[in-house]
């Protein structure tokens, strides 16, 4: 699927996370066989957040990343999730509440190319499953490096391109044409997880994302590739 306008692919994306928020914790753990919770921890192990820290989850969705930071940093901890969908905040409100860190995470509004926050504000920022549903990976990545201390982390968990043999076979078969179906069962709708391998057909290899990270100016830029490759963790640090 080709965008002709950023504002096509930011409206498109809206409309299909609007559609699926209610369902989609719920389908993230059954499409991935559970594995999306230890994706999640070990990604947050890789911002360096220490208890007391401040973090930042972009597009945070159903706020599971940002829990997973608040676990980090603990009660006397900060954690910002900042979305653009207004369903998905609202079913983070409600996984948020169920825990001890309701007072530590705060929700924000707001958009993933234009960050609202001043340079140097937190000790790590973190993106999940959302780089490529974003209009300009390289704008997202520069605003997150903006916005993270000297000596901060940006980091990045996402779906990635396994290149194992036979196994990448399976996987893209599963992938392709499995989790639009078992999707569209779940949510009652055809569109939304046909998005899926949609969006990942256009979305740069792992290797090249590392590249925009330190094109941003970010050190030591480097990947971690896990369950086989089907998701990638980039990290980053301020210089």
């Amino acid at each position: 699927m080709h965008f002709s306008q950023c504002q096509d692919k930011e409206e498109y994306v809206h409309a299909v996370f609007s559609s699926i928020a209610h369902r989609y914790d719920l389908l993230n753990t059954a499409l991935t066989f559970n594995l999306d919770k230890h994706w999640r921890r070990f990604a947050v192990n890789q911002a360096g957040l220490k208890p007391g820290g401040k973090g930042l989850d972009v597009c945070c969705g159903t706020g599971m990343l940002a829990l997973e930071q608040a676990r980090a940093v603990g009660l006397s901890g900060r954690v910002v999730g900042l979305d653009f969908c207004e369903n998905m905040l609202a079913k983070a409100v409600e996984n948020i509440r169920r825990t001890p860190y309701h007072g530590v995470i705060e929700l924000i509004k707001g958009n993933a190319m234009e960050l609202p926050f001043p340079d140097s504000t937190f000790d790590c920022a973190t993106i999940g499953f959302a780089l490529r549903n974003v209009p300009d990976i390289k704008r997202v990545i520069a605003e997150m490096c903006r916005v993270v201390k000297p000596g901060g982390r940006v980091v990045s968990l996402e779906l990635a391109k396994p290149g194992i043999p036979v196994f990448k076979q399976l996987y893209y078969i599963y992938f392709n044409y499995l989790v639009p179906l078992l999707g569209r069962l779940g949510v009652g709708l055809s569109g939304p997880y046909q998005w899926l391998p949609d969006s990942l057909k256009e979305f740069p290899h792992q290797s090249e994302i590392r590249d925009i990270f330190a094109g941003a100016g970010l050190a030591d830029a480097h990947y971690y590739e896990l369950t086989g490759g089907i998701v990638a963790v980039h990290i980053g640090c301020k210089a």
